[in-house]
C-alpha cells in the first residue's frame, strides 16, 4: 500500500503544512536502481586520534574504488566517513565531535555518515570507554540528523575486510540501514572478479521466497549474478513456480517443518552444493499470551525456528554448504525488543539471533562459513497492509527515517551478507529498521 502521507510531504502545501503543524517530514529515500545504480558526489574522508588504518593499502586506498570522489574538504559531501579508530581517550574523543559538528549540516538528502571505530576487546578502560561513547554519539546522531540520512559505526581492524561493507553502506542499497553497530573480523577476503556481479557462479537456497521479503530476496541475489534455488510451501506452488521462471531459478515446493526437509533440499541442490542459505520462511500467529493456545505457539515456532535449526544442521552435516559459504537468517525487532501480542513470533526471532551468534564462531573455524542474521522493522507488504490504519502510521514513523521499509531493503542487506568478499561479517544481527526507536 502507498504511504501517502509520505508522497504528501514530498509536495510544496505538504512541506508547508507539516512544518507549521510540527508533523514529521520523511524524505523520499534513494533506493539501488539500474538506472541509478550508486551515488554521484563527493566523499568526505575525516580523522578522530591517530588512525591505524593509514598506509598505503589502507583506508584511503577501498574508499577510493567506491567510485565516490574522497576529499579532505566538500561543501556538499553525498557522504561523511570518520576514522575514529584511533580515539583512546576524552581528548581525542572530543576531535569526533570537531570533525563532524562543521559538517553534518552539508551532508547531502539521502546521503550516509559513517564513523569506524575499533573493538571493544581492550584491556585499556580508558580507550574502551570512549569507544563505546561512539555507540550512543552514532545512535543519537541517526536520530536527529534527518533528510533520510543514514548513520552507522562500523568496528573494524582491516579496511580492507571492511570492502563489501563500506561499498554496501555507501551506496543506494543501504537506504534503511541506521543507527546499527557493525563489527568486521579480520578475516582474509578475495575481492569478487566483477563487483556488480558478486554471486555469478554461486547457488543460493532462499525459504519462503513465494512472495514477500523472501521473493524480493531471491530476485536481488539473482541480480547479483546467483543461480537461485526458490522454495516454499506446495500452497504456494504457482507463485512459487512464477517467481523462479521469472528469475531463471529452480522451485522447490517443500514444507521446510517436514522432518526429511533437509535432506530432499540437499537432493535437489546441484552436485556441487550450495554457497547461500537464506532462512527466510516464516509465519505469525498473534494473541496475548492470555489468550494464546498451544495452537498457535507450536507453528510460529516450528516454521520460524525448528526447522531453521532442523535445516541448518543437516546442510553442514552434509556438507552441503560449501567453503566459503552463507547462511543469512531472518530476524527481527521484535525479537531484540519485545512486541505485545507475539510472544510466540518474538521468542523464535530471538532465537534465531541466538543461533546466529553461538553458531557463526564455529560454522566459520570449521566450515570457513559465516552465519549472520537481518532483523526487520516496519516493512511494506501485503501483511503490513492489511494492520489497521493508525497502528500502521504508528510503524511507520516510530523510525529516525520516519517511513515504511520495502522488502529490498531486507533483500539488500542479505545480499551484502551473503557477498564473497563479506568474510569479514560473522555474527551480526542487523537490524533494516530505519533505526526503529522500538529497543533502540
Amino acid at each position: 500500500m502507498a504511504d501517502r502521507y509520505l508522497s504528501f510531504t514530498g509536495t510544496a502545501p505538504g512541506r508547508f503544512l507539516t512544518r507549521r503543524l510540527g508533523l514529521p517530514q520523511p524524505t523520499a529515500l534513494h533506493r539501488w536502481s539500474a538506472e541509478h545504480p550508486s551515488f554521484t558526489g563527493e566523499l568526505l574522508h575525516l580523522g578522530a586520534g591517530k588512525s591505524p588504518l593509514d598506509g598505503p593499502d589502507g583506508l584511503a586506498a577501498v574508499l577510493a574504488r567506491t567510485g565516490l570522489a574522497v576529499r579532505a574538504r566538500s561543501e556538499r559531501p553525498v557522504a561523511v566517513v570518520l576514522d575514529a579508530t584511533g580515539v583512546t581517550d576524552i581528548d581525542t574523543l572530543a576531535e569526533v565531535h570537531a570533525a563532524l559538528h562543521p559538517v553534518v549540516r552539508s551532508v547531502a538528502r539521502s546521503g550516509r555518515v559513517i564513523v569506524l571505530g575499533a573493538p571493544l576487546d581492550t584491556a585499556d578502560h580508558h580507550q574502551a570507554a570512549v569507544q563505546q561513547a561512539l555507540e550512543g554519539f552514532v545512535r543519537s546522531l541517526g536520530k536527529e540528523i534527518g533528510r533520510g540520512i543514514t548513520v552507522t559505526l562500523l568496528r573494524l581492524t582491516d579496511a580492507n575486510a571492511a570492502e563489501s561493507t563500506l561499498r554496501f553502506l555507501l551506496s543506494p542499497k543501504s537506504a534503511y540501514v541506521s543507527g546499527q553497530v557493525i563489527g568486521i573480523g579480520g578475516a582474509e577476503v578475495t575481492a569478487p572478479a566483477d563487483w556488480a556481479l558478486p554471486l555469478a557462479g554461486r547457488t543460493a537456497l532462499v525459504t519462503g521466497a513465494a512472495r514477500g521479503i523472501g521473493e524480493a530476496v531471491a530476485a536481488t541475489l539473482a541480480r547479483d549474478g546467483a543461480r537461485v534455488v526458490c522454495l516454499d510451501v506446495p500452497g504456494a506452488a504457482v507463485e512459487l513456480e512464477s517467481v523462479a521462471g521469472r528469475l531463471g531459478g529452480t522451485a522447490l515446493a517443500l514444507d521446510i517443518t517436514a522432518p526429511d526437509a533437509g535432506a530432499r533440499i540437499l537432493a535437489a541442490l546441484p552436485s556441487d552444493g550450495l554457497d547461500v542459505l537464506v532462512h527466510n520462511a516464516g509465519i505469525t500467529r498473534d494473541r496475548r499470551l492470555v489468550n494464546m493456545a498451544a495452537e498457535r505457539w507450536s507453528p510460529v515456532l516450528d516454521v520460524n525456528l525448528a526447522s531453521v535449526l532442523r535445516t541448518t544442521d543437516a546442510l553442514l552435516s552434509a556438507g552441503g554448504l560449501r567453503t566459503g559459504g552463507r547462511i543469512v537468517a531472518t530476524a527481527s525487532i521484535a525479537g531484540l525488543a519485545g512486541n505485545a501480542g507475539q510472544t510466540n513470533y518474538a521468542a523464535s526471532k530471538a532465537g534465531v539471533a541466538g543461533l546466529v551468534r553461538a553458531l557463526a564462531p564455529t560454522a566459520a573455524a570449521e566450515h570457513g562459513i559465516t552465519v549472520n542474521a537481518v532483523a526487520p522493522g516496519f516493512i511494506e507488504t501485503k501483511m503490513t497492509a492489511a494492520v489497521p490504519l493508525f497502528i500502521r502510521e504508528a510503524g511507520r514513523r516510530m523510525n529516525s527515517l520516519g517511513q515504511g521499509g520495502l522488502p529490498v531493503d531486507v533483500a539488500e542487506t542479505t545480499a551484502w551478507l551473503a557477498h564473497p568478499a563479506s568474510g569479514g561479517v560473522n555474527g551480526q544481527v542487523v537490524r533494516v529498521c530505519g533505526q526503529s526507536l522500538l529497543g533502540a
